[in-house]
């Protein structure tokens, strides 16, 4: 029975021991009234997903445009490499808002685990707590949830959803309309805690541009030609490009011609950018690259220096110490994502079909890892305890 106990402990600690953001990102924040497109929900970083969320735990999932809220059709989502998908299609030109809330789950943590976690994520306030209070050596319980939003546009006419207050326990909401901002503007952006202003928080932005340097670049989408000029940050970024169709680039004065046939499906298939994401090593606690901290003023509002075209984003952490017997602390997570200028990946597409889907996972490690690594634990754990015979 001990044995059992202990192999049970081991194969838990894979699962439990890493920390992911949640985030809502489309490849294109800039799509064409009534096309068919895909929103992304990433569980890790706005880089890399390292699994799928299991529709089970998104107790919302909205889409909501021109002054309509409409609940996301289970039937729309499905999975591939580490990403949860959400098929939808787009109607009337307008600022679209789509948001995804899950359902608390706990979390038992080591007190040296919950230390790192506090200080890697930027809860310092509550590591503080637990110095002033010398409780750094007592592990946790903690039940969170997380609140993601991500605002985009169709089309060429701006509408005001883009102000939507979804009633998620937190949540940024603008008091502008990101899509009438530009590079050099002073986005203000609110963030709630159960509806009211939460001052004096810690809110973490981040920056995703869209091009490696500062070269100016031609795109020509859907007959348009689009010209772009980047600032370079001094910081490499690797990028993927796809578009639909035929399509042609210039880049640093060489021209490049990408033609990409069209399979031939007996059902309904839509195009996604494929995602190379580097092997990095395991850890128990993701970095967050190029970001930097806002403290929100008295009306919990955060002033958001546009300095770029490319992908921006808002996270923060709310934790509170628990009434709960049961726990030590709650958590919300809250994130938003927008774009600036023409915010496009291109890479070369791969068909996803809609019987192309993968089985429902759980939050956690993805499953061929999760396997493997348990594999391995149980032959090394079987060989330790013959040889302690």
């Amino acid at each position: 029975m001990k044995k059992i106990t202990l192999l049970l402990f081991c194969l838990l600690t894979i699962v439990l021991f890493s920390s992911h953001d949640m985030f809502l990102k489309l490849n294109n924040f800039f799509l064409e009234p009534n096309s068919t497109s895909a929103i992304q929900l990433f569980n890790g970083t706005l880089e890399k997903s390292d699994n799928v969320i299991d529709r089970g735990r998104m107790i919302d999932a909205s889409i909501v445009s021109n002054g309509v809220r409409e609940a996301a059709d289970s039937s729309d989502w499905f999975e591939k490499d580490s990403i949860t998908y959400l098929k939808f299609k787009t109607g009337i030109s307008g600022t679209y808002v789509t948001g995804v809330s899950t359902a608390p789950r706990n979390i038992e943590m080591s007190a040296e685990k919950f230390n790192k976690y506090l200080k890697n994520d930027g809860v310092q306030s509550m590591l503080d707590k637990r110095k002033a209070n010398k409780t750094l050596n007592s592990d946790a319980v903690e039940k969170y949830s997380k609140h993601v939003k991500t605002i985009f546009q169709v089309g060429e006419t701006t509408s005001t959803d883009w102000n939507v207050n979804l009633g998620y326990p937190i949540e940024f909401i603008p008091l502008e309309n990101p899509y009438e901002a530009h590079t050099g503007h002073l986005l203000p952006v609110k963030l709630l805690l159960r509806g009211k202003p939460l001052a004096n928080h810690p809110v973490f932005k981040g920056h995703q541009p869209n091009e490696v340097n500062n070269n100016d670049h031609q795109h020509q989408h859907n007959g348009q030609v689009h010209n772009h000029e980047h600032e370079q940050d001094g910081k490499m970024h690797a990028h993927e490009h796809t578009d639909e169709g035929e399509h042609k680039h210039s880049h640093n004065a060489n021209e490049h011609s990408h033609k990409h046939d069209d399979e031939k499906h007996t059902h309904e298939h839509i195009d996604i950018d494929e995602h190379n994401h580097s092997q990095d090593e395991a850890s128990d606690h993701h970095n967050h690259k190029s970001v930097a901290q806002l403290i929100t003023d008295t009306n919990g509002v955060i002033n958001l220096d546009i300095t770029g075209e490319g992908i921006w984003y808002l996270r923060t952490i709310h934790m509170v110490e628990s009434a709960d017997k049961l726990l030590t602390h709650e958590s919300n997570w809250a994130t938003l994502t927008f774009a600036i200028g023409s915010a496009l990946n291109h890479s070369h597409d791969i068909k996803i079909s809609d019987h192309d889907h993968e089985h429902d996972h759980e939050e956690g490690f993805p499953s061929s890892i999760f396997w493997i690594a348990s594999i391995v634990l149980v032959g090394i754990l079987y060989f330790w305890f013959n040889s302690k015979k």
